[in-house]
Order: C-alpha cells, then sequence, then structure tokens
C-alpha cells in the first residue's frame, strides 16, 4: 500500500496526469480497477500524479534514456538499469528492466547473472557496467578508476555520461518506489 494518497482518474486535471492514466490504463480509473499492461498495479503512477510537475519530470526522464538519439548502447543501458534495482533492493525497478532485457532479446544467462545480487554476466562490456553500477550505488556516487576507465574507453566519453546520468536517474526512481511503497517496494 502506497504512503502516499492515489489520485483517481475523476481528480486528473493536470494534462500529463491524463495523457499517462490514457496511455497506460486506457479509459479505467487506476485507483478503483488497478493493473498496467506490464502486470505492475500502476500505483508508482496515481501516486506520482499528486505533483504533476514532479510526473512531468520523470517522464521527460523516461523519454531522454529512450530516445534513440541515445549514443549508449540499449543493451548496456538496459543492464545498468536492472542492476540499479538490484543494487539498491527496488524490485520494482528490477523487474521492469529485467522485462525490457528479455524485450530486447537478451540471453537469460545474461539476465540472470545481472539480476542476482554478487553476480557479473560473462559477456565482457556488461560485466564492466555491472561493477560500475555496484560501486555507484554502494558508494553513492564513488568509483574507483578501475571500475571507471576502462568502461569509459569502450564506451567512449559521451556513451559513459549518458550512461552514469541514467544510473543515477534510476537510483533516485529506486529510492523513491522503496520509500514511497510503490508497486512491489511496498
Amino acid at each position: 500500500m502506497p504512503r502516499l494518497r492515489q489520485v483517481s482518474r475523476s481528480e486528473a486535471e493536470a494534462p500529463i496526469v491524463v495523457a499517462m492514466y490514457d496511455y497506460l490504463f486506457d479509459d479505467r480509473d487506476p485507483v478503483v480497477d488497478p493493473g498496467t499492461a506490464d502486470g505492475t498495479t500502476g500505483d508508482w503512477w496515481t501516486v506520482m500524479a499528486n505533483s504533476p510537475p514532479a510526473l512531468q519530470h520523470a517522464v521527460d526522464g523516461f523519454l531522454f534514456y529512450q530516445d534513440p538519439g541515445r549514443v549508449l548502447d540499449p543493451v548496456l543501458r538496459e543492464v545498468a538499469q536492472l542492476r540499479v534495482g538490484v543494487a539498491a533492493g527496488s524490485r520494482f525497478v528490477a523487474e521492469q528492466h529485467r522485462l525490457r532485457l528479455e524485450r530486447l532479446g537478451v540471453e537469460p544467462a545474461l539476465i540472470e547473472a545481472v539480476n542476482t545480487p554478487g553476480g557479473i554476466p560473462d559477456d565482457p562490456a556488461a560485466a564492466q557496467v555491472v561493477v560500475l553500477v555496484d560501486q555507484m550505488v554502494a558508494g553513492l556516487g564513488a568509483v574507483d578508476d578501475e571500475a571507471f576507465e576502462p568502461l569509459r574507453a569502450r564506451l567512449g566519453d559521451e556513451a559513459m555520461l549518458e550512461l552514469c546520468y541514467i544510473t543515477t536517474m534510476y537510483l533516485m526512481h529506486a529510492v523513491l518506489s522503496k520509500t514511497l511503497q510503490t508497486e512491489q517496494d511496498a
């Protein structure tokens, strides 16, 4: 049960709230009839609707990371997002990005390694991402050069910045979801 009030469809006036409710819940009231196509209750959305500007900011972040103009490989992005959920203890973030990796056609063994605390995938690039993300989460951004520099050399500066930005954005979402007790983090 979320710690904050859920906003029903009848209360939703802000364009971003209405748009997201239409997109995720069709014409249903997500408080009365919860559930999204990906199997979550959708209470993250109904709680975030308490502040339409905060919801808009979050949606803008989702649009940023999903933009096809990103330099960062989508698989490595999703590896980072899944691992942030695992490392931060957010079942909601981890599950959403485990599903995205499956949809991207990633091998189950790689997904399982990323989804296991302490697990390291056999794929060298994914392994470097996992090591970096684990240090970012555990050290709240403090990472050693041995984790950072080889990955930066592999990805380049722009993709490395995108990786770090998206990882910290999802650390925020993991912490927020746990704090507000939304989705599976209740």
